[in-house]
């Protein structure tokens, strides 16, 4: 037997609006779903048929968020890093190495890390841990979409789209939008005197 490894990933980093999602997965030894693939390979229905199995299966499994308040607070790369950590911290079991989806990681207790980049395409932990961050974060996107029509969050789940920004131009931010982040798309200076 291996060691108890942990994949992480991560979902919404590049989002205008909402908070940023991370899970973390431990699966069984010798587990095998060949359908397993980063999470924007897949389409809807199979990512949520996808998180049923493996919400079933994995010895282990937690989801970190960490909301726009904060995301504005630390940036987005140390609140990913964060929400990764916070989903660790929920895991019913306890790792002894994580991997992680992409090139940065901070240290997480004592444990051994490696990353990743395009890891989710390669490790079956990460490729589950990608598909619960996005899935549990569109179901939080469709819900503040029902709050927030005019935003199009149902379709965009808080993506710069056009029709999201040109909603953000007529209708003004929202509590969930991140204001750190260039929302209107322009490289002008809102000089406040």
């Amino acid at each position: 037997m291996g060691l108890t490894e942990a994949g992480c990933d991560e979902a919404g980093r590049g989002c205008l609006a909402g908070s940023v999602y991370a899970a973390a997965v431990i699966l069984p030894d010798d587990y095998d779903n060949p359908l397993l693939n980063d999470s924007k390979q897949l389409s809807e229905r199979q990512r949520y048929a996808l998180r049923e199995q493996i919400v079933a299966d994995a010895r282990a499994w937690a989801v970190g968020v960490v909301t726009p308040e904060e995301i504005d607070k630390i940036n987005i790369l140390r609140a990913s890093l964060l929400a990764m950590h916070r989903a660790l911290d929920q895991l019913s079991v306890r790792p002894e190495a994580i991997i992680v989806d992409g090139n940065r990681f901070t240290p997480y207790h004592d444990l051994p890390y490696t990353t990743v980049v395009k890891g989710d395409g390669k490790y079956q932990s990460i490729a589950a841990a990608s598909i619960l961050a996005k899935t549990f974060r569109d179901d939080y996107m469709n819900e503040l979409a029902e709050k927030y029509p005019q935003y199009d969050w149902a379709s965009n789940k808080g993506y710069p789209t056009k029709k999201h920004r040109e909603a953000i131009r007529l209708y003004g931010p929202t509590p969930y939008h991140r204001m750190s982040y260039n929302l209107l798309g322009t490289q002008e200076l809102f000089l406040d005197f």
